[in-house]
């Protein structure tokens, strides 16, 4: 799935020649389809179909509520961009929560170093805060561009970040901490169910740095037209979204992932530790 995942982004710069739905599939179910395996392994079936129900569960009603009254994320619509759709939200969509949602998770599980440590006391929170923080960076990366130059959707009454509203990301901040709450609730009295080698983690630290360095593709893509406009009338320049996209994957998805995986190696040399002492 990683791979399939790999070919996704590359095939992205392909936009043109290669059907968008397919394009956008690759980018969604692959990653969805690695998160239920690797949680299966982590939390158990019980544990990770948990996981997708909150996941899932808390998203689609959030998206719900935005679709019709504006809250939590402001006013919008989706385009057929996407695909099918149950109750206006796209099926595909509603997959990527889950993909990137678990690799969120447990990015922020390694950088607090909470992998060998019982999910108890101030962990239950400071947690789904870092989780929903690493969530809301992969929002950062791509909103712009999948909604004013993708157009897989639209938001009625623009925003300052290239027509996207500043609502956006406070409202799929505390949506995501609040489905990250209700899972660190239930590992409390369920922990990890596997022998934590760093080999076991790598993958899902190599899926979000696949992320990260599949946006820095996107300035190779052919910026036409040269400037869009938003629903409000507000013309931004191509390059500028593509630039700012690229940025945030560089300076801020990367160091995330970078981090994890450095503190990934920490059990490792533990162990190694040990085994010399001894």
């Amino acid at each position: 799935m990683l791979l399939v995942y790999a070919i996704a982004r590359i095939c992205q710069l392909y936009a043109g020649q290669l059907p968008t739905l397919l394009i956008t599939g690759l980018h969604v179910v692959p990653p969805a389809l690695f998160a239920l395996a690797h949680g299966s392994v982590l939390y158990r079936a019980k544990g990770m179909s948990l996981f997708v129900v909150c996941c899932l569960g808390f998203g689609a009603v959030a998206e719900s509520v935005s679709l019709r009254t504006g809250f939590p994320f402001g006013h919008y619509y989706f385009t057929d961009v996407m695909g099918p759709k149950i109750f206006q939200l796209p099926v595909l969509l509603a997959l990527a929560y889950l993909g990137i949602g678990y690799v969120a998770w447990i990015l922020a599980l390694l950088i607090l170093g909470f992998v060998d440590k019982p999910l108890q006391g101030r962990r239950v929170l400071v947690l789904p805060l870092l989780a929903s923080l690493i969530m809301v960076v992969w929002d950062l990366s791509m909103d712009p561009a999948w909604s004013l130059l993708d157009g897989a959707w639209v938001w009625r009454d623009g925003g300052a970040y290239f027509g996207v509203p500043a609502s956006n990301f406070f409202g799929w901040f505390f949506t995501a901490y609040f489905y990250y709450q209700a899972f660190a609730l239930y590992c409390m009295d369920n922990p990890i169910s596997v022998t934590r080698s760093r080999r076991f983690w790598v993958p899902v630290i190599l899926l979000y740095a696949v992320c990260a360095l599949g946006n820095l593709l996107i300035l190779k893509q052919p910026m036409v037209p040269a400037v869009v406009t938003d629903a409000t009338g507000k013309r931004w320049r191509t390059a500028d979204i593509l630039e700012c996209c690229f940025l945030v994957s560089l300076l801020v998805m990367v160091p995330f992932a970078l981090l994890a995986w450095w503190k990934a190696r920490e059990p490792a040399a533990k162990m190694l530790g040990v085994s010399a002492g001894s």
